[in-house]
């Protein structure tokens, strides 16, 4: 398949890391907007629409399993998302997923309840689930691949958090807009209710895609199509020169079970019996510490274009082991000062050094050929553990919910493998962004390239 040669004036495009930096910006708030809203739903509203809810432990359980799915299909959407970002480049992989997520989000919000067509409800489900699952599997790395190649040098860790401080935008948008929702009397909230925040994700999509297609490819892809030209199979030489970066980078990605555990698992646990926190006082904890990590991300990501990725993330790694295990004990408490303080300090500062740095700290480990396709396969294979940490740990939690310390314990161990990849990994921060990814300033061989 041949890639038509780009015009003179795309093979070096006018550098805007700025509106690159607002597209991902505003597309990963979209994005993560719809997957937390099914986060919320799955831990407050799902058990009792699409499961039997004579069994309120189970139905939570399923619940939370169809959460997971979409991490299961990511990586698999990972591939062939990851393969055309790296033939045909960053923007058109930007706006597919951003349409692929409001479609099928919207449909969500369309879905027939389980009282209604029985079983056939929560595969319904489980299929939405699934298409959610291939757009996010797209949608970070190829907008922290758009903000990193637009960038100045000296500031890629600045520009590309962006894409995870829209990550939390989308939830903090999504936390907001449950907190009327959970208020509603429960016969209109599990009624038409629920399906209110799924369909309103309509308007930010249009918003996005008009700030996404005016955006310019990146200068990098540009100049790697019109000289050496893209990679045939950026696959075989992402395995064959970067196998042990992807290997580091789905360590790395583990680091995401600390957030599916902080805005499912806990969310679940403190509304259940043994606690009997209210729905719309735990998502205000999410809101507080959703606003603070707005803040916190990109002064943890300028912090690290001086000194360094690897420091910055391995304060977040191991700060989350230490925090999320105060977090879930203020939560056995039952005091709401203590959970809304150590929710703010565990998420919104702590948990937001190693997701402010992931997007320049993954990135940099790979070349343009292969950039999309490192990210993508590598991030995506490590959130799929970091999806289905939520099922586990509603299983080690014991026929209650109530065994917290195992879930801290087990999420402490997940934090364990990124620590373990930050140590084995360059410092790449003062590399030039044309070498990036490269061995002594050098490809290590050439591969099969189509000519622009």
């Amino acid at each position: 398949m041949s890639v038509p040669a780009p015009s003179p004036d795309a093979a070096a495009p006018p550098s805007q890391p700025k509106k690159a930096a607002a597209a991902a910006w505003v597309g990963s708030a979209l994005e993560y907007y719809d997957f937390f809203i099914y986060g919320s739903a799955a831990a407050l509203i799902f058990p009792k629409v699409f499961f039997d809810d004579s069994d309120p432990a189970t139905a939570t359980l399923l619940s939370l399993a169809t959460f997971g799915v979409a991490y299961a299909a990511r990586p698999i959407g990972a591939l062939f998302l990851g393969h055309f970002g790296d033939r045909l480049g960053r923007k058109k992989i930007m706006v597919f997923t951003l349409m692929l997520m409001g479609v099928s989000t919207f449909l969500i919000g369309c879905l027939p309840t389980r009282a209604q067509v029985g079983t056939l409800a929560p595969t319904l489900l489980v299929l939405c689930r699934v298409l959610q699952g291939i757009s996010a599997a797209g949608e970070q790395a190829s907008a922290s691949s758009m903000s990193l190649e637009h960038a100045p040098g000296h500031r890629r860790g600045f520009f590309s958090s962006f894409t995870l401080s829209g990550t939390q935008g989308g939830q903090l948008i999504a936390t907001l807009a449950f907190i009327p929702i959970a208020a509603l009397p429960e016969e209109q909230l599990l009624s038409w209710g629920w399906r209110v925040p799924f369909w309103a994700s309509v308007m930010v999509a249009v918003v996005a895609y008009l700030i996404r297609r005016r955006l310019a490819e990146t200068p990098a892809f540009a100049q790697q199509a019109a000289g050496e030209g893209v990679v045939k199979l950026p696959l075989v030489v992402l395995v064959r020169e970067h196998w042990a970066d992807v290997l580091r980078v789905v360590a790395g990605a583990l680091i995401a079970s600390v957030s599916t555990i902080f805005t499912v698992w806990a969310l679940a646990y403190a509304t259940s019996d043994a606690v009997g926190m209210s729905r719309s006082s735990m998502l205000w904890v999410g809101v507080f510490a959703n606003v603070v990590a707005l803040g916190a991300i990109p002064l943890w990501a300028a912090l690290s274009d001086r000194i360094g990725r690897r420091p910055v993330f391995l304060v977040g790694a191991v700060g989350s082991a230490i925090t999320m295990f105060l977090y879930l004990w203020a939560i056995s408490t039952g005091s709401y000062p203590l959970i809304l303080l150590l929710g703010i300090v565990t998420f919104g500062v702590v948990y937001s050094a190693a997701n402010g740095v992931w997007p320049a700290f993954y990135g940099e480990m790979f070349s343009t050929r292969v950039r999309l396709s490192g990210m993508a396969v590598g991030t995506q294979i490590g959130f799929a553990v970091a999806g289905f940490a939520v099922t586990f740990a509603a299983e080690i939690a014991g026929p209650d919910g109530s065994g917290w310390t195992a879930v801290a314990l087990f999420t402490a161990a997940l934090c364990v493998p990124p620590v373990i990849a930050a140590l084995s990994a360059r410092e790449t921060h003062k590399v030039p962004t044309e070498l990036l990814g490269e061995r002594g300033g050098r490809r290590s061989s050439q591969p099969q390239t189509v000519s622009a």
